[in-house]
């Protein structure tokens, strides 16, 4: 494809020169003959600094917010990020327009919804592909995770994959982060779902109005045809003013779709769903009523499309979740769940969620991510010392920073409700340590990583596992 053929899609544009463009590329290192090179200014480095080495390794031309002092075809474009984003999805012939795309966005739940919402659409014979923090799933195609959003040049490569495949739906989380970063810029969601809004990733927003403001931008009239809000959350409000077309679901208030619990177990729920008047009776293999909640925007969204309620049903029922409030063991008679309740408001969720089937000691080991929202590690200590009997703090992908010094912030909030709590940084041996304190009626939450495979470093991700750990210990004790 020509890169003027692409510059059509930006007509604010100016183009210096012309190339055929064979490949897309963001990093110089792994630049290749015929590559379009994409320089922005990002948040830790210019890239611009690097298209020099892009052209030297065979880069046919690059996109660029100036123009650059090199002998190739340039591209000179006002915002990087965006220009890759609209660039990428025409260069992968716009798989974005030949299928229906839902959005989910919030807080929490966004990857429960967004695979209870493939499920259903998928049982109702609407082949539908899902894209998320889990990875990526369509057809009988897995792809291992990378961020919740991928970058342009990997989401639309994907998203011509699975139009390729045959999928006529796509359910896909939309981060806040790429929403302010325009990562998907070019896509008109048919379907816009809205979870729920609560602090997280303030240490890239910096206040809560600015976080707010990016999930804002999915439901603007331009960007999604129709919105699934939960009337339960206050910010919903605010994006039925964006979106003429929307409906309501909610637990605690008067909703368009609601729903009324018939049980309600440690292992799930049986509820009946009134979608609009429109009732079915499903059981939802989740623990806690913030999942029936997940449950009622999932069946609105893929009602939206054409599914019937005997698929919302099944697809319902069929639905588990890697890592959330996932069940994985019982020990000396305790319950040992998973979950990857990361923020104030998951952790207090989940946490209540098991109290209210644990007739014994309910105990919670976490810690809190390094470099990132250091607000949030005093409110979740606060929260597990006020919502738990008992705690375990420990370590959750450091990164950069000392874990002595995040766990030391968890404790000052601990502390300022309880001292029922110990400190291990190690977090295998802290796990072993948890288990150990179990007994019949006991519950053990161990939150913050859920699914994830790695355990992050000073830079390097080592491969680990919540629930392998828990299972290697189970199976030697």
């Amino acid at each position: 494809m020509k890169l003027s053929e692409l510059a059509r899609e930006l007509p604010q544009a100016e183009l210096f020169g012309d190339a055929q463009v064979r490949g897309l590329c963001t990093d110089s290192r792994v630049a290749g003959e015929g590559d379009l090179f994409f320089c922005f200014r990002g948040t830790r480095a210019d890239a611009h600094a690097f298209a020099s080495e892009a052209v030297g390794r065979g880069a046919a031309a690059i996109v660029c917010e100036q123009k650059l002092p090199l002998v190739c075809a340039q591209l000179v474009v006002r915002d990087g990020r965006e220009a890759m984003a609209r660039l990428a999805a025409a260069f992968f012939g716009h798989p974005e327009r030949a299928m229906k795309m839902i959005g989910v966005t919030g807080t929490n739940g966004k990857s429960t919804t967004a695979a209870m919402t493939a499920n259903i659409l998928n049982e109702a014979e609407i082949p539908a592909g899902v894209i998320g923090t889990l990875g990526a799933a369509y057809a009988n195609v897995r792809v291992p995770p990378s961020l919740t959003t991928p970058d342009p040049v990997c989401l639309f490569s994907l998203l011509r994959d699975m139009k390729n495949a045959g999928m006529r739906a796509v359910v896909m989380e939309v981060s806040a982060h790429a929403l302010a970063l325009k990562k998907e810029a070019p896509i008109f969601y048919d379907v816009a779902v809205f979870t729920n809004l609560t602090r997280d990733h303030l240490d890239f927003f910096g206040d809560m109005r600015r976080y707010a403001d990016a999930k804002r931008g999915l439901f603007a009239p331009d960007r999604c045809a129709f919105a699934v809000l939960n009337a339960d959350d206050a910010f919903s409000k605010e994006l039925a003013g964006e979106n003429a077309a929307h409906i309501f679901y909610g637990l605690e208030t008067p909703a368009d779709a609601f729903a009324v619990i018939e049980s309600d177990t440690l292992r799930g729920c049986k509820a009946v769903l009134n979608l609009q008047d429109e009732l079915c009776e499903a059981t939802i293999g989740l623990t806690g009523r913030h999942n029936l909640s997940n449950a009622l925007a999932a069946a609105c969204a893929a009602r939206r499309l054409g599914a019937g309620t005997a698929a919302i049903v099944r697809g319902l029922e069929k639905t588990r979740v890697d890592g959330r409030l996932e069940w994985v063991a019982n020990v000396h008679g305790g319950d040992v769940f998973v979950d990857f309740a990361h923020t104030p408001d998951g952790l207090e969720k989940s946490l209540t969620a098991l109290r209210e089937h644990c007739t014994g000691r309910l105990i919670v080991l976490f810690g809190c991510g390094g470099n990132r929202d250091a607000g949030k590690r005093g409110k979740m200590g606060e929260i597990a010392a006020r919502c738990a009997d008992a705690a375990v703090i420990t370590s959750d992908n450091p990164r950069y920073e000392d874990p002595y010094a995040i766990i030391s912030a968890i404790e000052a909030g601990f502390r300022s409700v309880s001292a029922e709590y110990v400190a291990i940084e190690e977090r295998e041996k802290a796990i072993r340590y948890a288990l150990g304190q179990l007994s019949e009626g006991d519950v053990l939450l161990i939150a913050g990583k859920g699914g994830e495979k790695y355990q992050e470093i000073m830079g390097i991700k080592y491969d680990y596992d919540d629930k392998d750990v828990i299972r290697n210990l189970v199976g030697k004790s």
